[in-house]
């Protein structure tokens, strides 16, 4: 079913946002398949590419290998500040009537784009890719990553699309909207998720890296998960709450218990050694959801010290090489 976009909204241009980092191995190759697919696809007027403070060549790569050339563009971050930030300062600085967001290491192909943006003039706002095959990833991570995103969906209630990564096509009302969220670590899928508008999904299979390895380590995966649950989700305080008060319940049963014993029975009291090894069980527990409230706490202190998201050295165009500028991003909008 088609779905109508309404009078006045343009779906003519497109831009590519493309994060990166120490991807000297890579670019080359994608800069090449980006230009043979632009020059059959007019409609990609820009790519922004996010340098997120690459310490190789990939840099330097960009400035060369698209010097002359119109429509690249390459944010510079300051020091590494993250996948998710990079993307995020993409996404503000287009200007386009889309943009399609991607991964530079030639896992999301190009020829999905096309689809995206087939869909996109049909009507919807955001076009989403499923990973219906992951090759070249372990099985640890293909199950790690289905589980989590089942655990974040039952968790926070949000309708996520399953087995998503970041390869989407947004609207300009989508990327407008987004614009509005100030969050300091930002959870990109989810947050397009929740912001609603028509979406739909195509499925594609993923191929593994051209070359170099993977910048997601298992350390960055799971703190990217506990962000993204903490971000969405209080069911773990909640769960934390009922969980003491159950506890707290079977304490009162059991001293019940020992004085009933000790003074109607008349009896010694047994099984003190078991008691001490819950003693030290249910404490853990509780350390455990200090954790949790830790982690709570940690996002607050996030939002309110108020600092900037990411600081760009500087902006470089293709078309113009020789002027760069500084820039510092406060809330999403372009300085």
């Amino acid at each position: 079913m088609d779905i109508p976009h309404s009078e006045g909204d343009s779906r003519e241009t497109v831009s590519l946002v493309i994060p990166l980092y120490n991807e000297e191995k890579v670019f080359p190759e994608l800069f090449a398949s980006i230009e043979a697919y632009r020059a059959e696809h007019p409609e990609i007027v820009q790519v922004v590419f996010v340098d997120d403070g690459s310490k190789d060549k990939t840099a330097h790569l960009i400035r060369t290998l698209t010097a002359g050339r119109p429509g690249y563009v390459m944010l510079q971050f300051s020091r590494n500040f993250g996948h998710q930030l990079a993307i995020t300062a993409g996404m503000h600085f287009v200007q386009t009537d889309a943009a399609v967001i991607m991964d530079g290491d030639l896992q999301d192909p190009l020829e999905v784009v096309t689809q995206m943006i087939a869909k996109w003039r049909e009507g919807y706002d955001v076009v989403y890719g499923v990973r219906k095959e992951r090759m070249g990833e372990t099985a640890f991570k293909k199950y790690s990553a289905a589980l989590f995103y089942r655990l974040f969906k039952w968790m926070t209630d949000l309708d996520i699309p399953m087995d998503t990564g970041d390869f989407r096509l947004v609207s300009r009302k989508v990327l407008d909207a987004y614009r509005e969220i100030s969050e300091q670590q930002p959870f990109v899928r989810g947050l397009i998720a929740w912001l609603g508008f028509n979406q739909v999904g195509i499925e594609f299979e993923r191929a593994p890296r051209f070359a170099g390895t993977t910048k997601y380590s298992l350390r960055k995966m799971v703190r990217l998960a506990m962000r993204s649950l903490t971000s969405f989700s209080d069911k773990p305080l909640r769960f934390a709450v009922q969980l003491g008060l159950f506890t707290s319940i079977l304490a009162v049963v059991g001293l019940i218990w020992v004085l009933y014993v000790k003074y109607v029975l008349d009896d010694a009291v047994s099984g003190w050694a078991s008691m001490v090894f819950v003693a030290f069980f249910f404490g853990g527990l509780q350390l455990f959801f200090l954790g949790v409230v830790g982690a709570y706490l940690d996002r607050v202190y996030e939002e309110v010290k108020a600092r900037p998201r990411y600081v760009l050295s500087n902006v470089w165009s293709s078309e113009q090489p020789s002027q760069t500028r500084g820039a510092t991003n406060q809330k999403g909008n372009n300085e």
